[in-house]
């Protein structure tokens, strides 16, 4: 007699640490060619545990990282489809010097799992791998169609996606999208996101004489470089903290009243935030509340600047170049392709005499809004207060994920956003964490969904 999908996951619970701990350990970083192996080491990871989970599965190549494809269809031709996306790929680790422990060695430590991906988004795609083979292997079926589509680039801007889910858009037919690569809004208070931000990023490069100078002999006399970089960095922002840029807030769509009051409504203590950050103050645009500036407003941010000498002692250089990294979050129902061209605009008139500019557009994403109904809502919804004892608020997220727009135009379904991370989990940042107790109740969590989706989705499907 086969287990229970409840007794199998908790025999196999060890077992499923030790692999994701394995899959962890793959430094699957796909913004640096010195790892593209490992990047598609991954992905035949993950290959492997579809097949050995009873999902069809292969590899699809791609102009940069490959996309890993699983498939399970129900013998009912009226059942509903479930499309699952995530990414394997992850950030790079550096600063290396601030992990306590090695980014691909994963450790527990005080009931949090440390590893670079271990939260964005390798363990929340894990958790999908064992919720599938639980019920795969003790029911021997599903409650849906499934789909599992993952991949490789989206840390860099999810490049080849879009063009593939275009070429299979009547393979890849669904009812609805899941993506696990989000937070809940606290400890104990589970969320489903109905809004996430865009992205635009650049690099911006002054360049000014043929090579490095002396300052004390050139100082003066020739325009630096940094100096006049720095300048244009200042100029980004007004005493107000809004955005400098002529017309970027013209797109900008006001949120209603009572979505504002929701927020507000929301446990959110400003004071713990301030001091997790270990910072003495918060900022950001005058007039609107903390969680409003995260999820509701636009952002400008310098990600990294560098030019002449930064290494120990004194070196009185007069740079021949600077260069910065720039970053807009956008909120709907602005337009990446119109902020980059305000952004290069912006440069261009600021650029001085003896200083040549260059902007390269890195990447970018549109943001997105949802409307939060549905039997996919309803299900998720119910699944997380079975899974965490605890009715799910809305909330919204500040970060990015570009390809949530491009499946709801090219497969014109409703994307959930059902994530298992907790806040201050430092996602792209040194010592990422997921909760260790979260690999057991997100793969519980994930089953309920999995089984409501198809009994309330039931009878609706568009994809048959």
């Amino acid at each position: 007699m086969n287990p229970t999908p409840e007794e199998y996951l908790e025999r196999e619970l060890p077992r499923f640490r030790e692999e994701l701990f394995d899959f962890l350990r793959i430094p699957s970083v796909s913004a640096r060619r010195e790892f593209s192996a490992d990047v598609r080491r991954a992905a035949t990871w993950i290959q492997d545990q579809l097949t050995a989970a009873d999902l069809d599965s292969r590899i699809l190549e791609t102009d940069g990282h490959p996309v890993v494809w699983g498939e399970w269809r129900h013998p009912d031709p009226a059942a509903p489809t479930l499309l699952i996306y995530g990414h394997y790929d992850v950030q790079p680790p550096e600063p290396l010097e601030e992990w306590t422990s090695p980014p691909f060695e994963p450790e527990i430590r005080q009931g949090r799992i440390y590893a670079r991906g271990v939260t964005d988004d390798k363990g929340q795609v894990f958790l999908h791998l064992k919720a599938l083979e639980t019920l795969l292997q003790t029911e021997s079926e599903l409650p849906l169609n499934v789909i599992v589509l993952l991949e490789g680039e989206e840390e860099v801007g999810s490049p080849n996606l879009l063009p593939l889910v275009e070429e299979h858009r009547q393979r890849l037919a669904a009812d609805a999208v899941v993506i696990s690569d989000s937070h809940m809004f606290a400890p104990g208070v589970p969320s489903l996101l109905f809004s996430l931000r865009g992205l635009s990023y650049f690099e911006v490069r002054f360049r000014g004489p043929a090579g490095d100078l002396h300052s004390g002999s050139y100082g003066g006399a020739v325009v630096n470089p940094a100096n006049a970089l720095a300048r244009l960095l200042a100029s980004l922002h007004d005493r107000q903290g809004r955005i400098t840029l002529e017309g970027f807030y013209d797109d900008v769509a006001e949120w209603d009243p009572e979505t504002r009051e929701a927020l507000r409504a929301l446990p959110f203590d400003e004071d713990a935030f301030r001091k997790e950050l270990q910072v003495d103050s918060l900022g950001g645009e005058e007039g609107f509340t903390t969680l409003e500036r995260l999820w509701m407003r636009p952002t400008c941010d310098v990600n990294g600047f560098v030019s002449g000498y930064t290494g120990e002692g004194a070196k009185t250089v007069l740079p021949r170049e600077a260069r910065a990294k720039v970053s807009f979050r956008l909120v709907p129902d602005q337009d990446p392709q119109r902020v980059s061209r305000l952004f290069q605009e912006h440069v261009q008139a600021r650029t001085p005499p003896g200083i040549h500019s260059e902007v390269e557009e890195l990447h970018g994403g549109p943001p997105w809004r949802a409307e939060p109904r549905g039997p996919f809502f309803d299900a998720a919804r119910q699944a997380l207060e079975e899974g965490f004892g605890a009715t799910p608020v809305l909330t919204g997220e500040g970060g990015s994920i570009p390809i949530v727009r491009g499946f709801e135009e090219i497969l014109d379904v409703p994307v959930i956003l059902l994530g298992f991370g907790l806040p201050g989990s430092n996602m792209h940042a040194p010592n990422e964490w997921f909760p260790e107790s979260h690999v057991e109740r997100g793969i519980q969590t994930l089953i309920h969904f999995y089984r409501k989706a198809g009994e309330l989705a039931g009878g609706t499907s568009q994809s048959a």
